[in-house]
């Protein structure tokens, strides 16, 4: 009976704006069968750092993060400062 507690991205979704939305998933397994699971919810802004992130998360970031994305999301931040 061996019990083993598995994590992994199993949701990676791009907004209009740029931000990625990852989710994370944690299974507690025994023998193959899945006693429980957990999700964690996270997201990250154009150009933030994820260095720290899985490869696969990393890696659609670098694709979605065009200069042009960056560019419009800082503006749109900067608009919004301006109006708040």
């Amino acid at each position: 009976m061996a019990i083993t507690k598995e994590i992994a991205v199993d949701q990676i979704t791009v907004t209009e704006n740029g931000t990625v939305l990852v989710r994370e998933v944690t299974r507690i397994m025994e023998d193959g069968n899945e006693l429980s699971k957990q999700y964690h919810r996270t997201s990250f802004v154009p150009a933030s750092d994820v260095s720290a992130q899985p490869q696969n998360v990393q890696d659609i970031c670098n694709v979605a993060w065009t200069p042009e994305v960056i560019s419009a999301y800082q503006a749109q931040q900067a608009t919004n400062r301006i109006t708040n």
